[in-house]
């Protein structure tokens, strides 16, 4: 059983390390940005969905592989560089001509696409595995026994947190992208500082130091 004292200091720890703006916050805003509201908040849940699913695997055996093998890891971490940069690319490319575009269109985008594409954020943001093998684990009692059920069960607090400030990032960045679609002409410059953003995602998690 998961006691008061484990759900609120893994609340703590995770709040500082989701709430400052990362690569899921990022992507979230520029979809928002080029796509629009209602596909921002798909991509939210996506992303839990996709976090979730490496706190599992981390859970029934994937995190001493990860930790046994570099290689492994690597392939995990430039999987999804490279899967930021295309979407990034994709946004720009098709960031539409100034009388193409307009909010309703932009937030016709397939919902179940956008969930698809932040599961596949989530599962190769960089920040998941830190969370489930570094933050989680922490907060464990192994004298309860059942260690993968107690990291799965700890995993839906800061599955929760997350789809909160990432919700909120949605609709703030969405809230300006619908004022700014008042402008055909700025929401394709947006769209593709949209694009920008999320290619700069790809880059800075490739620059950034391995958290093992």
């Amino acid at each position: 059983m998961i006691t008061t004292t484990q759900s609120i200091g893994l609340a703590l720890a995770s709040i500082v390390l989701i709430a400052v703006p990362g690569p899921s916050v990022m992507f979230v805003v520029g979809r928002a940005f080029s796509h629009g509201r209602t596909n921002a908040l798909a991509s939210v849940l996506g992303n839990a969905i996709g976090c979730f699913s490496v706190g599992v695997a981390i859970a029934f055996g994937l995190g001493p592989l990860l930790e046994r093998s570099e290689v492994f890891f690597q392939i995990i971490k430039w999987a999804g560089i490279l899967y930021l940069i295309y979407l990034g690319i994709q946004a720009i490319r098709h960031a539409a001509p100034s009388h193409e575009v307009n909010s309703k269109e932009l937030n016709n985008t397939p919902v179940w696409a956008a969930i698809r594409t932040g599961t596949i954020v989530g599962l190769t943001n960089p920040k998941s595995f830190i969370l489930f093998t570094a933050v989680v684990p922490q907060f464990i009692n192994t004298t309860q026994g059942n260690t993968p059920l107690q990291i799965v069960v700890l995993g839906l607090i800061p599955l929760l947190i997350g789809l909160i400030t990432d919700s909120i990032w949605a609709l703030s960045a969405g809230h300006a992208g619908t004022w700014l679609a008042k402008s055909p002409q700025r929401m394709t410059i947006i769209g593709r500082i949209g694009g920008a953003s999320i290619i700069g995602v790809g880059v800075s998690v490739a620059l950034s130091d391995d958290h093992r």
